[in-house]
This record gives structure tokens, sequence and C-alpha cells, in this order.
């Protein structure tokens, strides 16, 4: 059955064609076809009745005001930076400060070793980047990752932090194989002291097997935890290798929730060649891990407890109406990803769905903008008093019976304007998602088109995350570019 046709590459030669999704036996799959290489069908999504349920949160943005490129319809992906083509927001940015590497492992989007050169942009050349996405309009890019390679490899890190948060990024990040920081305790205060606000770890597993950085990965946690630097584990998941230890995962999270914010599976992202075997044995899709989470859990978290990134939407309406000022737009193609917050408690943990009807909240917030649109302080405040009873009853509504302390968090965020409760939240919540970055066998320009994580690079472009590792390849393009000439 065809659900929608769009664009897609022919995986061996990366032309650009037209493509079809479509259900078959309960899967949702992307086809082609190729003039000189033929068919190709390769699977979209696992899962065809958790794929209809993410469409109905689709939302398209309106992309930035002052994109790099003016462009053609029909040229996406091959005309990067941003263009007028581009339907979203920077959410999060990625700066690569390196490909120099201390680790050599087997799925990896950048390794120096593999490529024979040095890419490793100038200090001058990095704030080139960090103005670049500060000057996007009408909201400047809100937050940046620090990567690589390994980005704790340059000594002057810190220095770049600092500066990143000099230019107003509110949240900074550094993304990290962590093995500096299980050597060397004290370069986790630095990074705190200089402005950090998390540490993206690679954590593939909670066993030697799985994660053979195991015991070097606990002394960094325990080094960033007694500097109080949340950390968000990542794990690169791969089917017949780490698939069967998801929910060890949370429950290593769940221990180490003074340090550990949240969860981030990325499924293994076919970058580079794949035979058809690869693709059978390794590919793992966004329903796939949260089925395996539901098993390996329980029950105790289940694959409706998540939702797409453009559910919460309405937050930015919200927030956009009641200041006046325009905000960051969540407009991420809804099968881009999926994530939840759990509440960790005494004993044990509730998905927030369990304590709040979240559909009727968002239904609630989205009421309050429509209404605070219409102007007037008094009607601001008539939209905030109804819509807190509003969100009280969906708070009533959630399955949980205990929804005392998350009434009590709206509550004091809303109508008392205390927003040191949303930390309390933050340091009692577990943030577990899942973001499936696309290869070339997967590939559909939709998603790139509505892509909201992006690469600045140095010669004054943003360029998707997909596009920038898959399709054109843009990373080969900009590392080969700024290579650092051999000594």
């Amino acid at each position: 059955m065809l659900i929608k046709k769009t664009r897609s590459l022919c995986p061996t030669c990366k032309k650009v064609l037209d493509a079809e999704i479509s259900e078959e036996e309960g899967k949702v799959w992307i086809t082609r076809t190729c003039p000189e290489h033929g068919l190709a069908r390769n699977l979209y999504w696992s899962d065809a009745r958790m794929y209809h349920r993410f469409e109905e949160y689709e939302a398209i943005g309106n992309g930035i005001a002052n994109p790099q490129n003016v462009v053609a319809q029909d040229t996406c992906p091959t005309a990067c930076g941003l263009c007028n083509n581009h339907h979203s927001q920077t959410l999060l940015a990625n700066v690569d400060l390196t490909n120099r590497c201390n680790l050599n492992c087997e799925f990896c989007f950048a390794n120096a070793r593999a490529c024979g050169y040095i890419y490793e942009p100038s200090f001058d050349e990095v704030m080139k980047m960090l103005a670049l996405l500060r000057s996007e309009k009408p909201v400047a890019t809100p937050a940046v990752q620090f990567s690589g390679g390994e980005p704790t490899m340059r000594d002057d890190l810190p220095e770049i932090v600092r500066r990143a948060k000099a230019m107003g990024f509110p949240q900074v990040q550094v993304a990290t194989n962590g093995i500096r920081l299980s050597r060397e305790p004290e370069y986790a205060q630095e990074l705190k002291d200089a402005g950090v606000n998390t540490v993206y770890l690679h954590f593939d597993g909670v066993s030697h097997e799985t994660n053979p950085l195991i015991k070097m990965s606990k002394k960094a946690i325990d080094n960033l935890e007694r500097v109080r630097l949340g950390v968000v584990l990542v794990p690169t998941v791969i089917r017949g290798k780490n698939d069967h230890e998801l929910g060890d995962i949370i429950r290593f999270a769940i221990e180490h929730n003074g340090v550990i914010r949240g969860i981030n599976y990325q499924p293994v992202a076919f970058t580079g060649a794949a035979s058809d075997d690869d693709l059978q044995k390794s590919r793992i899709t966004i329903p796939d891990i949260l089925e395996r989470i539901e098993n390996q859990m329980g029950g105790l978290l289940k694959k409706d407890d998540f939702y797409p990134v453009p559910c919460v939407l309405p937050f930015s309406d919200l927030v956009e109406a009641y200041t006046g000022r325009p905000q960051v737009r969540f407009t991420a193609h809804q099968h881009c990803g999926a994530a939840t917050y759990v509440f960790v408690q005494p004993d044990g943990v509730v998905p927030v769905n369990r304590m709040v009807d979240v559909d009727l909240l968002f239904e609630s917030i989205g009421h309050m903008a429509d209404t605070m649109k219409k102007g007037g302080t008094i009607n601001k405040y008539k939209a905030l008093l109804e819509g807190v009873k509003n969100m009280h009853d969906s708070v009533k509504n959630g399955e949980q019976g205990n929804t005392t302390e998350f009434w009590k968090l709206i509550s004091k965020s809303l109508i008392g304007q205390n927003f040191e409760a949303l930390r309390e939240f933050h340091w009692n919540a577990l943030f577990i998602g899942t973001m499936h970055f696309m290869d070339n066998y997967n590939y559909d320009i939709e998603r790139v088109r509505r892509c909201c994580i992006h690469y600045a690079t140095p010669d004054g472009r943003l360029i998707p995350f997909c596009t920038y590792n898959s399709g054109p390849v843009y990373r080969e393009q900009v590392w080969k570019k700024f290579a650092k000439k051999p000594e």
C-alpha cells in the first residue's frame, strides 16, 4: 500500500531519484529505481502502526529567515548549506573540532586513521562557525555540540567552550569517548568551569563484550558525578551485537541518576559500503529498539510511551505567545526520533505519560497559546488560569495514582514563575530517546529538508546531519578542503 511519495538516492551511485514509501506486511519500506543500478527496496520503519501514530504529529516549519543559499526546489540535497527550501531551524549544531581520535571503533562516522589526513579547524575558524550559528534568524542556534573525532584531544577545548558561552549559547555539549575524563579527574571540573552543560558519552553497553571501555566509562562517569556535570549516554545500537542490553543500559542510568540525565540510542547507520547481508544482520530501526526496551524492562516502559520530537511544538507556541518573542520550533521530521521521560523515584521509575495524559496536556498548552495570541494582558492572564486548570485535569487523568509531584512542578513553574522547579524536574527525570540517522539505503529527502541538527563548516555553511554524513558526503569534501598539510 502506497503511503506517500518522496525522493531518495540510489545506494550505489547516489543519484537523486523519485521514491515511494509504502506499507507491506506491517512494515514500511522505501523503494526507488535507478536507470543504471535498478530497483532498491530498503526497510524504513519496522512497525507500520507506530509509523502512522507518529505521522499524526507532523509539523512543517518555515526554516530560517536568512538562508545561506537561494536555490531551485529540486536541488536538495546537492546545494547545502541551509537553503530557502529547508523547513527547520537549527536546534542543535555540531562543530567537528578534529578528526583525530584515540580509538579505532568498528562503526564510526569519522576516523583520521582511515582517511589518512588531519582535519582540525583553527581556533579562529571555530569562532567564525559559532558566530554563524548565533546569526541565524529569527532565533539564534540555542545549542552547540563539540564533536570529532575526539574533541578532548584539543587542549584549547575549555577556551572554545568559554567563548561559546560568551556568545550566548544556552547549551554547550561535548561528545566524547571519555578516555581523558577517566584519566584526568580534574578535567571534568575544568570543562564544567568553562561552561559545558552536558557530556555526551559514547557508551555501547554494560558488559565488556558490548563495551570494551566499560571500566573507563564508569571512571569517567564517577569523575563527572563528583563535579555534578550531567551525562547523556550515547549507545550505537547494532542488531545482534548490543541490542540485548538496551534495558540494562536504562537500569545502569537509573542506578547513576545522580549524574546521568539521559540516554540517546543511535541505531547504526551504514555510512560506508554495506552488503545486503550487512543490512539484514545489523539493521535496526526505532520501533525495533523500543520493542526491545519494552521486553527487556518487563513492560515498565512501553513502545507507546514514546513520542516524536514535533509533539512539543505547543510549548514553543505558548512561550512565543506569552513573551512575544520568536522561539525555537521543534519541526524535525516525525520519523527521525522518539523520546520520553521517566521519573526516578525511591520505589522505582514512572514514565511521564503514566503521571499525565500527555495528549491532553499538549492540547491544553496549545489552547493557552491560541488564546494568548488574541492579545492583551487580561487575555494572557485568563488563558494562564484556564490552561492551568486544564493541565490539572490532564494530570488527574494520568494512569499513575501519585501525581502530586508533577502537579507541584506545573504550579511552581507557570503560576509561581519559579523556573528553578524545572531544574528540579531535570535532575529527577531521565530522558530516554533514540535518533536514527539516515544512510544511502533509507535516505528520505523529506527528512533531510526538515533536519534540525546541522553541522557548521569552516567555509560558512550549515549542513543537515544526514547530508553531511551520507548521500553527497559533505564531510569528506569539507575535511579534504581544510585538511592540515603534513609537517
